[in-house]
């Protein structure tokens, strides 16, 4: 026994490792790009280094906003690279700025553009309070060089660095003389009710030369920013060694003037390698520094329980069936009744285990069949295409560094997978007895997939009224509603065509016409109780993974821990089917055959939980106000619950469908 169980956590602990070591490996997404000085002849190498803006977004405010909104410096010749639907679907909105560089050409001081805000000019006030607001809210610059976000590093606690893929507009010192986040950095930062903009800033270019490897040019590894503000006399002669800060007043009582400037200079190092470029963004992201002790001991006892919940589940099962094949096999009547002992043999066999005394109706068809084939047909969909996608991250192909490609796949492989979605739907309900089958085709292809539409399409209402980058364009919305009508929903139909035409799910024993009554149920078998204990032991095993994910959408950090994701999934799947199972066991053995909703919701109910904790999460973790992030955050929120719920009520039901076909299977009924 003591060997098994070292086995056993050698096991565990080796494929933790595994994970743990593929979590931080990513595939860069694009192909190098060279760069050469000025002079150097050949097309294969590029001289000037352009850089790109994102949207703008903010912790305090889900409302992300285009880098043009905040009246910043605009390129003249403006152009916007191309975007993938996921690019498009997060909200990402890269375009050309008027920030170019040559390559190896230091700069010192150089003037962009100027804004002036001239009093008693409405649109100018407009503007300026904008920009107020971005810094109010703390809304952050995200720009990129060479697809690699340029990075804000700065030291924190215990003499750590923290490199974040951002830097704030500016900051607000408030009436009360508090300075709000970034205003802590400088000590100039001291007047009261006053914005500080951040109008110049200090970039370093770091690249990897070719020359040692035998390849012409350099490639860009690392990229580095100081935001600074300075306030310039003079625009034509702006001077970035002034300490006076770039005031702009809280009240509008004259005019301001704001000179954008920067600095730019190059290091070569060969240390860092292209195709690691992300590494010093990944492993100093806030938070991503997991505990890995921690996370391990909590698999290991979720394995543990997963085992002892196996082990016992077979015992008992395997003794049971024993007893009643045994019992079958001996006629109670010619034995001689000593004591009253082979009597009571029966007895105690028949009040151990009631499970075979309601074989006659455990099969018997569900009431809301056709529902619950519906969200079994959808659930399966969303499995398949969370499976691949997890695997296909883990891997590395939709790392951070190729944007929106993440979303892309999901969305993508869940059109593609209508198929599996209509067969399984249509095959269940022809095994429930369902004769509506175009009404179940129908609802399998539009009732889930439309609640989440017309949920999203309400957030994206809002989102265009706020004037957020983060609304989909109309365009985008008719193509979304192009590959549901014209690719999921005819490959539901086809799917949903090959499941009629096969035989219904033959059943290993016979249904009694007339349905059993069920005795009265002990507080713990109850539909309700049972249901609200499956969902505990599921979301114990992910509430670890679950707060990195709100923090990569609602914080706007980067995830790239997609092994141990992968890991979790799994024993998701373990944790849901045996949690589901083992509930499923005790209600038949209290003799209620009512399994095929309690064994959907049983594990469905981890999506409750989810929703619980999101609400937490809202008001103990997120600085988030205003009334439309507010609905904002809770709209999406429930689509993700909605999903999860689908996926994980789907594999409890697979889960205890296959272990009520197969113990009814292997005992001898009359």
């Amino acid at each position: 026994m003591k060997r098994r169980i070292h086995v056993g956590f050698v096991l565990v602990y080796s494929l933790v490792s595994y994970f743990c070591s593929c979590s931080a490996f990513y595939l860069p997404g694009l192909a190098p790009v060279s760069f050469c000085e000025e002079g150097n002849d050949g097309d294969d190498c590029q001289k000037v280094i352009e850089l790109f803006v994102n949207r703008l977004d903010s912790v305090e405010s889900v409302l992300p906003y285009e880098y043009d909104v905040f009246d910043f410096c605009k390129d003249a010749k403006e152009k916007r690279p191309s975007e993938n639907l996921g690019q498009v679907l997060f909200g990402e909105r890269i375009e050309s700025s008027p920030y170019k560089f040559n390559f190896k050409q230091d700069v010192k001081c150089k003037a962009v553009c100027s804004k002036s805000y001239k009093k008693g000019n409405k649109e100018d006030a407009t503007k300026l309070d904008f920009l107020k607001m971005g810094m109010q809210l703390n809304y952050q610059h995200h720009w990129i060089i060479d697809n690699m976000p340029v990075t804000w590093c700065y030291d924190v606690e215990d003499g750590q660095k923290y490199c974040n893929p951002g830097f704030p507009i500016g900051c607000l010192v408030t009436t009360e003389g508090r300075p709000k986040d970034a205003c802590v950095i400088n000590a100039e930062f001291n007047k009261k009710n006053t914005f500080y903009v951040f109008n110049h800033v200090d970039i370093r270019i770091v690249y990897h030369s070719g020359a040692q490897e035998g390849w012409r040019g350099a490639r860009l590894v690392t990229a580095y920013l100081e935001p600074k503000s300075i306030k310039h006399a003079d625009e034509n002669k702006p001077d970035c060694e002034g300490t006076t800060p770039m005031e702009v007043p809280g009240e509008f009582d004259g005019d301001v003037s704001i000179v954008y400037t920067y600095s730019v200079s190059f290091k070569e190092d060969n240390s860092i390698k292209w195709a690691s470029r992300w590494d010093y963004i990944l492993v100093s992201m806030p938070h991503t520094n997991i505990q890995w002790f921690s996370i391990m001991n909590s698999l290991v006892i979720v394995l543990f329980l997963s085992g002892m919940v196996a082990m016992i589940m077979l015992r008992t099962l395997h003794k049971d069936i024993a007893r009643y094949n045994q019992v079958d096999q001996v006629d109670f009547i010619k034995l001689p009744t000593t004591k009253g002992k082979s009597s009571q043999s029966y007895e105690d066999a028949q009040e151990e285990s009631g499970w075979k005394q309601v074989h006659g109706d455990v099969f018997r068809p569900p009431r809301k069949g056709m529902l619950l084939c519906v969200f079994l047909g959808q659930g399966t969909q969303i499995f398949i295409m969370t499976f691949i996608t997890l695997f296909l991250a883990c891997l590395g192909f939709l790392s951070p560094a190729n944007r929106g490609a993440l979303m892309t796949c999901a969305v993508v492989l869940w059109v593609l997978l209508g198929t599996p979605a209509g067969y399984v739907s249509a095959r269940l309900y022809k095994t429930f007895g369902g004769e509506k089958w175009k009404t179940n085709v129908l609802l399998t292809a539009l009732l889930c997939p439309g609640i989440v539409f017309a949920d999203f399409f309400l957030m994206n209402l809002i989102l265009w009224v706020e004037g957020s980058s983060a609304a989909i364009p109309f365009g985008t919305l008719v193509a979304i509603l192009a590959l549901w009508f014209g690719i999921s929903v005819p490959l539901t139909f086809i799917g949903a065509y090959f499941g009629f035409k096969k035989p219904a799910i033959e059943q290993p024993v016979r249904t009694n016409q007339i349905p059993r009554q069920i005795p009265e149920q002990s507080f713990f078998t109850k539909p309700i109780p049972g249901i609200v204990m499956g969902g505990i032991l599921p979301f114990g095993c992910i509430f670890i993974q679950l707060f990195f994910i709100l923090n990569s959408i609602w914080s706007h950090q980067m995830y790239y821990m997609f092994g141990f994701l992968f890991l979790v999934f799994i024993i998701l799947l373990i944790t849901c089917s045996e949690a589901t199972i083992l509930l499923c066991y005790f209600h038949l053995c209290a003799e209620d055959y009512h399994w095929w909703w309690r064994s959907f919701l049983t594990s469905g109910f981890t999506a409750v939980y989810l929703f619980i904790y999101a609400v937490h999460y809202f008001f103990s973790k997120l600085q988030i106000i205003g009334a439309a992030s507010t609905i904002l955050y809770f709209g999406y929120t429930m689509i993700m619950v909605l999903i999860f719920f689908l996926f994980t009520g789907t594999i409890g039901f697979f889960a205890c469908f296959w272990f009520v076909n197969k113990i009814y299977s292997v005992v001898k009924v009359d």
